[in-house]
């Protein structure tokens, strides 16, 4: 889990008496040296974001530009895959709160009941979460592309009875070798075996059996 001193947050938040109030609550958990920053629109935010080193965003979804989930409809895109988004709501909008986390919110939290201890464990698990997801993601791409090299490796393969060129998907002629590295992970080493060593230097093997 990501340590407490290298978290930076950005809080989006138009309320400056709230904004206040979740700044003293990271504040009075102690949590050294992390950082909290605050603007008060998502259009700040969304600049801020682009700039980097944001770990974690909050967000308020009622914003003087957008309403709702259309709040995080804007932010989640300029978060991209690496960011996680933790949303802060209403009591009177659980429903919100719960369509936030299927519209890709880490989490929600209502700002009636947030205190400092729940505050800064949602952020460290948001963020381990938001690792653990991106993590997967790059192992099943990973995987996917393995799968597909395997795919443009397997069927049936027009190869040239006399010079053993492949015939690829486009209809060009080229050297085995050269389209078996361009669809694996193959290298390949040249060497000469030993039937085709006697073929082109036959004297060298007269001379080994005088």
């Amino acid at each position: 889990m990501k340590n407490k001193e290298d978290i930076h947050i950005l809080l989006i938040e138009d309320d400056t008496d709230d904004a206040l109030l979740f700044m003293e609550m990271i504040s009075d958990e102690k949590t050294g040296t992390i950082g909290i920053e605050h603007v008060a629109s998502l259009t700040a935010g969304i600049v801020r974001i682009r700039e980097g080193g944001i770990d974690i965003v909050l967000s308020d979804l009622g914003l003087p530009e957008s309403r709702g989930l259309g709040t995080l409809e804007l932010l989640l895109p300029e978060v991209g895959r690496r960011l996680p988004v933790i949303v802060l709501t209403d009591l009177a909008d659980q429903e919100i709160g719960t369509e936030a986390l299927r519209a890709g919110a880490q989490d929600y939290l209502f700002k009636e009941e947030v205190t400092g201890s729940l505050l800064v464990r949602s952020i460290l698990y948001a963020i381990e979460r938001k690792k653990m997801m991106v993590e997967r993601e790059k192992l099943r791409q990973e995987l996917e592309d393995a799968l597909e090299r395997v795919k443009l490796l397997s069927g049936f393969l027009p190869i040239c009875c006399s010079c053993k060129k492949i015939r690829d998907d486009k209809g060009y002629w080229q050297q085995i070798e050269l389209y078996i590295m361009n669809h694996s992970d193959v290298e390949f080493s040249h060497g000469i075996c030993e039937e085709c060593s006697k073929e082109l230097y036959p004297e060298l093997y007269a001379n080994a059996s005088e």
